[in-house]
């Protein structure tokens, strides 16, 4: 459960912002009677799809990534500490990189690599 908040925190607050809009929009005069209802519910339910949707494929993805990399293929994941140039950072297990958790780590980085930005190098 961690892991979901940690990986869906900004669309869950986005989503809790939309669902307040959503509120004040279905209480003006001019909506129909049962409009706060119908208008929350279907909301509702299309973010938790689609927050629901978005947290499987990020996990399936880390899934993959991380079964990849062990098996000795690389991985290429987003670089945040480079902004112009190269943005993105080819990872091996042979060059070094390990595996802690949901991270790539290596000596030579200072900041680890979150394996939901991370897709296989094909």
């Amino acid at each position: 459960m961690n892991k979901f908040f940690y990986i869906e925190g900004a669309y869950l607050i986005l989503g809790g912002i939309v669902l307040l809009v959503t509120l004040f929009v279905t209480t003006r005069p001019f909506m129909g009677k049962g409009a706060v209802k119908k208008g929350m519910g279907a909301v509702a339910l299309f973010l938790a799809l689609a927050i629901g949707a978005h947290y499987w494929v990020t996990t399936s993805r880390m899934a993959e990534v991380k079964e990849a990399f062990e098996a000795g293929k690389p991985v290429i994941c987003e670089s945040r500490m480079i902004r112009k140039g190269a943005q993105s950072l080819i990872i091996r297990k042979a060059q070094g990189w390990r595996l802690e958790g949901d991270f790539f780590v290596s000596d030579a980085y200072v900041r680890p690599f979150f394996t939901a930005r991370c897709v296989l190098y094909k």
